[in-house]
C-alpha cells in the first residue's frame, strides 16, 4: 500500500483538506497531513469542514506536526506550497527524493523545468568557484556568467505558480475555491499513481 503525506502550515486548512478527498477516492492509499507550524489535536478549520460536508466528504480531523516519523512512514510527501517543500528539504535533506509541491509532483512538464533549474544553478556555482579559484576578478566572473543566468532567469519564467492557495481566514467562497483546486490536483495525482508504483 502506499503512503502519502500531505504538508501545509497549520494542518488545519489545505492539507486535512487533501488528505480527506484523497481519502474518500481510494481505498489503495494509507494518507495522513501533518503542518510545518501546526499543534496536536486542532480540528481542521470551519471553512474546511463546511466545504468537505457539502461534498458529502468525511473529515475526523486532529492536526499535527511534521515529525521524523512521520517522515520515515511516508512514502510521497506533497507540500502545498514552495517554501512548505524547501522547509522540509532543510530539515530532512536525506528525504529530499520523496518530498515535492503536489502541483510539481502531478505535472511532469514543471517537474522537468524545475530540475533543470536546480541542476544549473548546481553548475553556476561550480563554474563560479572555478573562475574565483583562476584568481579572476568577482565583475569579470559575473560577466563571464551572464549568458548562463540569463538562461536560468528564462528558464524560471516558465515555472508555473505551483503553490495552492491559502484560504485561511477567508469566507466559505475562498475555501471552495481552494477546495476546487486542491481536487483537480488530487485527481491528477490518482491518474499519476495508478501508473507508477511508489514506495
Amino acid at each position: 500500500m502506499k503512503r502519502v503525506l500531505f504538508v501545509c502550515t497549520g494542518n488545519t486548512c489545505r492539507s486535512p483538506m487533501a488528505e480527506a478527498i484523497l481519502k474518500s477516492r481510494s481505498q489503495d492509499i494509507e494518507v495522513q497531513s501533518a503542518g510545518l507550524y501546526a499543534g496536536f489535536g486542532q480540528p481542521a478549520s470551519s471553512g474546511t469542514k463546511q466545504v468537505l460536508t457539502e461534498k458529502g466528504i468525511p473529515c475526523q480531523h486532529q492536526s499535527q506536526p511534521v515529525t521524523p516519523e512521520l517522515i520515515q512512514w511516508a512514502d510521497l510527501i506533497l507540500t502545498m506550497t514552495v517554501d512548505h517543500k524547501q522547509a522540509l528539504h532543510m530539515q530532512f535533506p536525506d528525504r529530499v527524493d520523496k518530498i515535492q509541491t503536489l502541483k510539481e509532483y502531478v505535472d511532469e512538464e514543471q517537474q522537468k523545468i524545475w530540475n533543470d533549474v536546480k541542476k544549473g544553478y548546481s553548475l553556476l556555482e561550480e563554474k563560479r568557484a572555478q573562475l574565483s579559484a583562476q584568481g579572476m576578478a568577482p565583475l569579470q566572473i559575473e560577466k563571464d556568467l551572464q549568458k548562463d543566468i540569463n538562461t536560468l532567469r528564462n528558464l524560471e519564467k516558465q515555472l508555473a505558480n505551483v503553490n495552492i492557495s491559502d484560504p485561511f481566514g477567508g469566507n466559505v467562497d475562498i475555501y471552495r475555491k481552494t477546495f476546487k483546486e486542491v481536487e483537480k490536483y488530487i485527481e491528477l495525482l490518482l491518474e499519476k499513481l495508478d501508473n507508477k508504483h511508489i514506495g
